[in-house]
């Protein structure tokens, strides 16, 4: 089955973690981002799905449509991908407990993102910088080293089946928490170096992921966009320490 993904042309954003599980699985895909909107791209092709009719519309991007299925919400998507591509565990207790460990990521990704919008992505960071250099102190004190040493007892948990999360094999969670640390390394060089070092399974598994032969065919590819402040992981000096 041939798919289609909708997400705003310039950055990586959510629409990563989709992409990422689609390239590693080696299926066909149309990334709208990539197009011009004269072919069917671009910001004018996320709009145009959003406001799709039917029972079950989309409220925001990513957008995965598998034939006539629209398909929201990036842990929503990940989970109807991994299970019919290899992505997750064939059993019932596997798959759920890759889709709380792919919820959790995703808390710790709007967590990164809240440290330089605190107060509302309505405002521009130049008009919340005191609020987010206070955010950001607590993200690098408490919250950010919460994340990883939980993530690192996961791992150890699994070390039988190293570099991996859960089970034998390398599922979305795996993907999307390389993701994670690779965008760590940009918006905080400083405060990620401090914690990955004491945290050699997290760096493994990064390592590991992008690594795979597929995704990193896809890097070098030249459609995966670069870290940006435009988009969710940004970098500014003066809020890594």
């Amino acid at each position: 089955m041939p798919y289609e993904v909708f997400y705003w042309p310039g950055i990586q954003g959510r629409g990563e973690f989709v992409r990422l599980a689609l390239e590693e699985a080696g299926v066909r895909y149309r990334d709208a981002a990539l197009l011009p909107p004269g072919k069917g791209g671009g910001a004018p092709a996320v709009v145009a799905v959003l406001a799709a009719r039917g029972e079950r519309p989309p409220f925001a991007p990513p957008v995965l449509r598998a034939g006539r299925r629209l398909i929201a919400q990036t842990p929503n998507i990940l989970l109807f991908l991994g299970e019919r591509h290899g992505l997750a565990p064939a059993n019932e207790p596997g798959k759920l407990w890759t889709h709380q460990l792919q919820l959790t990521i995703l808390d710790l990704y709007t967590e990164i993102f809240d440290t330089h919008h605190p107060l509302s992505d309505g405002y521009a960071y130049e008009e919340q910088k005191p609020a987010a250099r206070r955010r950001t102190r607590y993200f690098r004190a408490e919250r950010l080293p919460k994340f990883l040493g939980y993530f690192e007892r996961v791992l150890k948990l699994n070390s039988a089946h190293a570099p991996w999360l859960t089970g034998a094999r390398r599922t979305y969670a795996d993907l999307s928490l390389a993701q994670v640390i690779a965008g760590l390394h940009y918006a905080f060089p400083k405060a990620s170096a401090r914690e990955l070092r004491r945290r050699p399974r997290l760096r493994a598994l990064h390592d590991a992921v992008f690594a795979r032969p597929r995704i990193a065919r896809y890097v070098a590819s030249g459609r995966r966009y670069a870290f940006n402040n435009e988009d969710l992981f940004r970098y500014y000096p003066e809020l890594d320490r």
